[in-house]
């Protein structure tokens, strides 16, 4: 049973059953993928109806962030803890790398994918990098037959929500990979091209606070947190 937040349900584990799980999915059969909602993504589907099903849609549903969680516990249905995508991606390579899978990185800009790909096989020996590609293409075909060709094992889809998750639900059969994970801007991070919020923010619940005083230009994206807050307490009062 899912946790219901403004229509999106969240599966509640804790990060390591998260890892677990995703491995889990990785060692059945057919293709099976990953979304990481944060409150920004819970109003977009609030208002895309395509987003909200491909989100719904998606084999495991992580709270990205304090929000999701705080909002869940407003509801009173709380979330054991808060999943964050990157770090979710970075325990499951630690397992990929242990059993020797492979990993196809696809989005950012042109060059960051494959310098990503050289920090991650360094920091995870045995981690096989299947291919990369970046996030300015117009035709999924070609994309998704080059994934297909690499056998990759995992695919890491570094598109932006909602857009990484409407391409996972109808791409992601045909890449012929067992699982994808919807991971946003992570590729940047692993890449070294943008630095993580240090462990005291993101401890507090302030990751979003750190990233706003670096990059003032995403306050119309942050604007969404206080919106998602209105609404749970409307949903609240409904309830």
């Amino acid at each position: 049973m899912r946790i219901d937040v403004l229509g999106v349900g969240f599966d509640n584990l804790t990060m390591a059953e998260a890892v677990e799980r995703g491995m889990e999915l990785l060692r059945t059969p057919g293709t099976h993928y990953v979304a990481t909602p944060n409150p920004e993504i819970v109003e977009v589907c609030r208002e895309d109806p395509e987003a909200r099903a491909a989100v719904n849609g998606a084999d495991l549903v992580l709270p990205d962030g304090v929000g999701v969680v705080k909002g869940a516990a407003m509801l009173g249905t709380p979330l054991k803890e808060k999943t964050p995508g990157i770090e979710f991606a970075a325990h499951l390579m630690e397992k990929l790398a242990e059993e020797g899978k492979s990993l196809y990185l696809l989005g950012a800009k042109p060059g960051v994918a494959e310098q990503a790909a050289k920090r991650l096989a360094e920091a995870h020996p045995g981690l096989r990098i299947a291919g990369t590609h970046d996030g300015y293409f117009k035709e999924d075909g070609p994309v998704v037959e080059d994934i297909r060709q690499s056998g990759a094992d995992v695919v890491f889809v570094c598109l932006g929500a909602p857009k990484q998750e409407k391409w996972m639900a109808k791409n992601g059969a045909a890449t012929g990979a067992r699982l994808l994970c919807g991971l946003g801007g992570s590729l940047d991070v692993f890449a070294g091209v943008v630095e993580r919020a240090p462990r005291f923010w993101s401890d507090h619940g302030l990751e979003w606070f750190y990233r706003l005083c670096r990059e003032p230009r995403r306050i119309g994206r942050m604007m969404k947190l206080p919106l998602f807050l209105i609404h749970v307490k409307q949903e609240k009062r409904r309830r």
